[in-house]
């Protein structure tokens, strides 16, 4: 029933500067949220972040596409994920095992059903993981400090493992809680955006390395 809804009111295309990786995505905004009010507000879901592939996802899956190297052999976590599309990236480039993160169910099965149309596949959550550590060698956060409680919620954790030797790679556009004393630039991307997802339509998304606090 999920999938039949997902393939209902999205289509298969692609992000705006990851072409390779076909994903299921809504072309417009208002439709999606129209459409899926009723079916998701009875199963108890939050909106469909899902079918957007955001800036700071696209600017991860790039990364990895065109450096290999930092994911290959390894194992990653794709945190916050989405539609996984970083993660999806990751399975391509080789690593060892890819685990996305998601609290939304329907994310999950949307990153599974993404997973499948590359090829490849992701051990898809729906949990929260921050505070769980020991599995991986990097993690990836696209735009995660979009606001106070959530940035407080997992800076000290992405922290931990950075101190503890992951690598832990973060994608931005500019959003108000990013910790910038503690990031390394790693680049750029002009990403193009939805009007009516950023009010603007191309952002400015730096990559990031966190560092330790020590």
């Amino acid at each position: 029933m999920t999938e039949a809804f997902v393939a209902a009111h999205t289509v298969v295309s692609s992000a705006a500067i990851v072409p390779e990786i076909p994903l299921y995505l809504a072309t417009e905004v208002t439709p999606l949220w129209q459409a899926t009010e009723d079916f998701l507000s009875r199963h108890n879901m939050p909106p469909p972040y899902w079918a957007f592939a955001w800036p700071g996802s696209q600017a991860l899956a790039r990364l990895v596409l065109d450096t290999p190297g930092m994911v290959e052999g390894k194992r990653v976590l794709d945190f916050a994920a989405g539609g996984g599309l970083a993660g999806i990236a990751c399975a391509l480039r080789g690593a060892a095992h890819v685990e996305t993160a998601e609290i939304d169910p329907m994310a999950a099965v949307v990153t599974r059903m993404n997973a499948a149309l590359s090829g490849v596949s992701v051990e898809a959550g729906a949990r929260d993981v921050v505070g769980e550590a020991g599995r991986w060698e990097v993690v990836m956060a696209g735009d995660v400090f979009y606001e106070a409680p959530m940035t407080n919620h997992i800076l000290p954790w992405l922290t931990a493992l950075a101190e503890e030797g992951v690598e832990v790679l973060v994608a931005d556009p500019g959003r108000a809680y990013l910790p910038r004393d503690r990031l390394v630039p790693l680049g750029m991307h002009l990403v193009p955006t939805l009007l009516d997802l950023e009010n603007q339509r191309e952002r400015i998304v730096t990559l990031y390395r966190l560092a330790a606090s020590r």
